[in-house]
Parts: C-alpha cells; sequence; structure tokens
C-alpha cells in the first residue's frame, strides 16, 4: 500500500468518525471546560493540557513541511504560515491567558485532542507539502485561495476577539463565569466556536483539498453540539440570559 493510499482511507474513515462524533456529543458533552465533571478519570492542570494537545498540530505540520519536497513555493509558506499563525498561538499561547489557576483537564481528553491534532496535521501537511505533488506559483491569486484566505483572516479575527472577551470576564485567579456581551455575543453564545469553523472553512476552500475538507467537517461535527451544550449550560445557570441570542450563526441558530 503507498502513502498515497494510506492517506486516502485514513481520510475516509476520520470522515466517518466525524459523523459518530457529531451525533454522540449531541447527547455527551466532552468533559473539559465549563462542562468539566467527575468520572472521567484523573486530571491534570489545564495550561498543561492545552500545551500537549495543541503543541502537536503545530509541530507534526511543521515537520511535514521542512521534509516535503514541496516546501519551496510560495503557496507552500502561504500554507505554513497560516496553520501555524493558529497552532503557535493556540499551543503557547492561549493557555497562558487562561485566568484560572484551578481549572483541571482529563488525562483522555488530552490524550484523545493529541491523537486527532497528531494525525490531522500530518493528514493535512503531508498532502499539501508532498502527496498533492504542489501547487502552482500563481495559487495565491487564483478565487479559491482569495476566498479561503478572506474567510480564514476573518474566522481568526472572530475567534481572537471572542476568546478576549472571555478573558475580560474574570480577574487573574479567578473561575466563576459571566454572561460575555459584545461584539458578536451580541448575537450568538458562541462567536469563539463561530470563529473557529470560519477559519478551517477558509483553509479548507484556500488548500482546495481532501484532508482540508476532512478537517473543517471534524471542527463543525465538534462544535455544533458543544455550542448547543453551551447555550443550554448558560440559560440555566442565568435565568436573566438573553433569549434573543442564538447558539451559533448570527440570526439563523
Amino acid at each position: 500500500m503507498t502513502e498515497a493510499t494510506l492517506n486516502h482511507w485514513l481520510l475516509v474513515g476520520m470522515l466517518l468518525l466525524a459523523v459518530a462524533v457529531f451525533v454522540a456529543l449531541f447527547f455527551v458533552a466532552a468533559p473539559y471546560g465549563r462542562h468539566a465533571r467527575r468520572g472521567w478519570g484523573p486530571a491534570i492542570n489545564n495550561r498543561l493540557g492545552w500545551v500537549a494537545m495543541e503543541s502537536a498540530a503545530s509541530l507534526v505540520f511543521l515537520a511535514c513541511f521542512l521534509v516535503g519536497p514541496s516546501n519551496g513555493s510560495v503557496a507552500s509558506l502561504a500554507f505554513v504560515s497560516m496553520w501555524e499563525l493558529h497552532y503557535l498561538h493556540r499551543a503557547f499561547m492561549y493557555p497562558f491567558s487562561i485566568r484560572s489557576d484551578a481549572s483541571r483537564m482529563t488525562l483522555l481528553v488530552v490524550g484523545l485532542g493529541f491523537l486527532f491534532n497528531s494525525m490531522n496535521a500530518y493528514l493535512n501537511g503531508r498532502y499539501l507539502f508532498g502527496l498533492s505533488g504542489g501547487y502552482p506559483a500563481d495559487w495565491i491569486a487564483r478565487p479559491q485561495f482569495v476566498l479561503g484566505g478572506t474567510l480564514f483572516a476573518v474566522g481568526y479575527i472572530v475567534n481572537r476577539h471572542a476568546d478576549w472577551t472571555l478573558r475580560a470576564l474574570r480577574r487573574p485567579g479567578e473561575s466563576g463565569y459571566e454572561i460575555p456581551s459584545g461584539g458578536l455575543y451580541k448575537w450568538i453564545s458562541c462567536p469563539n466556536y463561530f470563529g473557529e469553523i470560519l477559519i478551517w472553512v477558509g483553509w479548507a476552500t484556500a488548500t482546495w483539498s481532501l484532508p482540508g475538507a476532512v478537517f473543517a467537517t471534524w471542527t463543525a461535527a465538534n462544535l455544533v453540539p458543544r455550542a448547543r451544550s453551551h447555550q443550554r449550560w448558560y440559560r440555566e445557570r442565568f435565568p436573566e440570559y438573553p433569549l434573543k441570542r442564538k447558539t451559533l450563526v448570527p440570526l439563523l441558530w
């Protein structure tokens, strides 16, 4: 079996697993963050958990770029810059912006996150910098890249602003929750997730690749049901929570 064939079947398997995860998460919220609870095994510091999970995505993808035969093109440089812009922040900056020192993350979540990020980074990285055969020099001027890059940039800004808004609700050392407001929080409960989905839909469009499309699908499969759990959590915890605020997509849902 060639690496290209293995890559293809791994993508098929991940796509089928994404469907199963999507269904399961409507019934059981992943046990981290505000949905953390007992009964899911030993836990570690939240910051350490985030670094362990997200650094895999950054490092594996960078390794694929460095050893790939198609790593010198303008498109390849654009792709690695986009990916690392997100994951260097997510792995090495975001965890240390978390206000609460007492938050914990189960080893189960950390392990599954590490496994997914490693596999996903390999599938995307090996395709872009090796198995694709390389992207033409004019790729960054084509409509797919321009549209995808725009969606990626908009999603990135939305995601960062939403994270900053949540962080600003707490003073250092605090661990409680409040109702966020401002920006897209005026219309939806989870603009951070909305931005994350936009990022990877933009990535799938900019790369115009099956690995990118599978990643975007996985992102939605994970975050759509989690956004629903967040919306329900807010309304149960805060009787004054705005009734007109949608869950994930402004004006729609």
